[in-house]
C-alpha cells in the first residue's frame, strides 16, 4: 500500500489576536485546521511557540516574529479601533507605521506569504450620501481613525507588486465580548441591566451592522480566494439606526428604556450614514452567509 503523507496545517499569524475580532477568528481558523499563531501587545504570560508578544511599532519585534514565524498567512488586525481614542497620533503610529512595519519585515527577512489580509475599515469612506458603498467611492475621512486607515491604504498599495495583499473594509459588525464603549455592546448592557433609561448621542444615525461570527468566516474564506492586490467591503448591506437597534432589543426583551439625548456624545465628524454594498464580497466567497441583525441582537442579549 503506498504511503500517503498529510499535507501540513497552515501556520496562520494573526496580529492583535487578543483584541475583540482576533478571538473569533483564532477560534474560527482554529477549528478550520489553521494552525494559528497569536501575537498581541499584553505581557500577561510567557511566550509559547503559538502565543508571541508584538509592539507593531517596533520595526526590530516584526522582524523577529516574521522570521521565527514564517507563516504561510499573515491576518493583521492589530490596530487602535475607538474613534474617541484620546491620543490622535497613536491612530498613525499603529495603524499606520505599525503596517507598514510588518510588510517591511516581511521583504527584509525573505518571507512571502501566501496571503497577507490587512484590516482596515468602512470608516475611510466619511460622509456619504448612499446606502450602497462600493470599492470605487472615495476616500473621505472625517476623523483621526479614519484618516489613520485611508493613510494605511494608500501606504499598502506600495506593497502590492512586493506581497500578495488583500485589504478589508468591515463596516460596523458587533458580538459577545465587544466593549461597551461601543455603540451596541451599550444598548444590549442598559437592557440586560433592566436600566430605566440610557443616554445616547444622535439616535438617527444608520449603520451597516454585521455579527462579528459573520465577519471571522469571510476573513478565513478570502485567505482561501485567489484575491489579491485588491480591496473589499465586508458588510451586510443592510442599515440600522440607532433607534431600531433599542426598538428591536426593547421587543426582544419587553423592557422599555427611556432615551436621554446626551449632546456630549455627538460628534461633529459622525458619520450620518454608513451602510455597505457586498457584491463583491458575495462575488469572492459567495458561500459566506451574514447573519441577521435581530440573531445578533438577540444572541448578545442573552450572554
Amino acid at each position: 500500500m503506498p504511503f500517503f503523507q498529510a499535507a501540513p496545517l497552515a501556520r496562520t499569524l494573526v496580529t492583535g489576536a487578543n483584541g475583540f475580532t482576533g478571538r473569533y477568528l483564532v477560534e474560527k481558523l482554529r477549528a478550520g485546521g489553521h494552525t494559528v499563531i497569536e501575537t498581541t501587545d499584553v505581557h500577561d504570560e510567557p511566550e509559547t511557540s503559538t502565543r508571541l508578544y508584538l509592539d507593531i511599532t517596533s520595526h526590530d519585534a516584526c522582524r523577529r516574529v516574521i522570521d521565527r514565524v514564517r507563516p504561510d498567512y499573515i491576518v493583521h488586525l492589530a490596530a487602535i479601533s475607538f474613534v474617541g481614542h484620546d491620543e490622535p497620533l497613536d491612530f498613525y503610529r499603529v495603524n499606520v507605521m505599525g503596517t507598514r512595519n510588518l510588510l517591511e519585515a516581511c521583504v527584509q527577512v525573505g518571507h512571502t506569504p501566501s496571503k497577507l489580509l490587512i484590516a482596515s475599515s468602512a470608516n475611510v469612506y466619511g460622509n456619504v450620501a448612499s446606502d450602497a458603498i462600493d470599492e470605487t467611492f472615495p476616500l473621505r475621512p472625517v476623523n483621526h481613525y479614519a484618516a489613520s486607515k485611508a493613510a494605511m491604504e494608500k501606504m499598502v498599495h506600495a506593497w502590492f507588486d512586493r506581497l500578495p495583499i488583500l485589504i478589508v473594509r468591515p463596516f460596523n459588525y458587533t458580538g459577545r465580548g465587544q466593549s461597551s464603549n461601543f455603540l451596541v455592546p451599550k444598548i444590549v448592557e442598559h437592557f440586560t441591566g433592566r436600566e430605566p433609561s440610557i443616554q445616547l448621542g444622535n439616535i438617527d444615525v444608520a449603520r451597516d451592522f454585521s455579527d462579528v461570527r459573520y465577519v471571522a468566516s469571510v476573513y478565513e474564506a478570502l485567505l482561501d480566494s485567489d484575491a489579491a492586490a485588491e480591496t473589499v467591503n465586508v458588510c451586510s448591506g443592510t442599515p440600522y439606526t440607532v433607534r431600531d437597534i433599542v426598538s428591536s432589543a426593547s421587543e426582544l426583551t419587553g423592557h422599555e428604556l427611556e432615551i436621554h439625548a446626551n449632546a456630549e456624545f455627538v460628534r461633529q465628524t459622525d458619520v450620518k450614514m454608513l451602510a455597505g454594498s457586498p457584491a463583491k464580497l458575495h462575488s469572492l466567497v459567495p458561500s459566506v452567509e451574514s447573519i441577521p441583525f435581530v440573531d445578533t441582537l438577540r444572541w448578545m442579549l442573552v450572554s
